[in-house]
């Protein structure tokens, strides 16, 4: 499932493509082809994300609401569009771009009330300057659960997936099996401010890459890291790996219904 920052990228790439323009809209599949008529030719006139759902707003009508879930993707092209594949459940169009969606979790058009319920059901997002860093403070600092789980349920904090958790909590020595009652507020307004400079340079670059400039490769004259994730990061993926630190073991072990990444040596505290 793509993490927060693709899902920002997501609606800039939407924003820059398409907005405040008339845009074709269709559902080559059929599933979406009652609420595409109902916004074939209006104006795309904003866009929106918060933690792993994305908005389209169309002028003089309501949202579409974009859930990728673990299979959809989200791609676009420029020029004039090729036939669409019977798999593309959304397609935006102009002259000079178009955005194929498919098999998403959810691609549904939804009134602004509704869209409100989705964000007073989220956590704050890191990537939303105006979210409160307290909001998700205030739960987790009365929580018996892991910091793991809590960064990774939507409702405390929106947009952090199992890299992010993984990776964050590394750069600041936590041990992910703490509860959350048990980190200090300091070190909560730590990880966030952490998280929101992770993401956005996620979102700038359209991809993962969390290890700091004396640990890249060039700084410690080590192979670059090869996986189909990309990105240089310090724990994510490399069990057994030495730990780019203390040269330790990386350990995993599922948690929150996700594979966690951890230092037992560097995340003692």
């Amino acid at each position: 499932m793509p993490e927060g920052h693709t899902i920002h990228r997501l609606a800039e790439d939407h924003l820059t493509r398409f907005a405040g323009w008339p845009v074709r809209v269709s559902s080559p599949q059929g599933r979406f082809a009652e609420s595409a008529a109902l916004l074939d030719g209006r104006v795309l006139d904003g866009v929106d994300a918060h933690g792993k759902h994305l908005f389209l707003g169309f002028e003089g009508a309501d949202w579409v609401h974009i859930h990728l879930g673990l299979f959809g993707k989200l791609g676009f092209g420029e020029g004039q569009a090729p036939p669409p594949s019977d798999t593309v459940r959304l397609r935006v169009r102009n002259d000079e771009h178009y955005a194929d969606l498919r098999g998403p979790t959810t691609c549904a058009l939804i009134t602004g009330a509704e869209k409100r319920a989705i964000h007073d059901r989220l956590g704050p997002d890191p990537l939303r300057r105006a979210d409160d860093p307290g909001r998700a403070w205030r739960r987790i600092s009365r929580s018996r659960t892991t910091i793991a789980a809590l960064l990774m349920d939507q409702k405390v904090v929106a947009g952090v997936g199992n890299v992010y958790r993984a990776e964050v909590l590394f750069r600041h020595r936590i041990d992910p099996y703490r509860a959350g009652k048990d980190l200090t507020e300091a070190e909560w307004h730590a990880v966030w401010a952490d998280l929101a400079a992770l993401m956005r340079e996620g979102v700038r670059n359209n991809r993962i890459d969390t290890v700091r400039p004396e640990h890249t490769p060039e700084a410690m004259g080590r192979p670059p890291r090869v996986d189909d994730h990309g990105g240089e990061v310090y724990v994510y993926r490399r069990a057994a790996m030495p730990c780019h630190i203390c040269g330790g073991e990386i350990r995993t072990a599922g948690l929150a219904a996700r594979n966690l990444f951890w230092c037992p040596a560097c995340q003692q505290t």
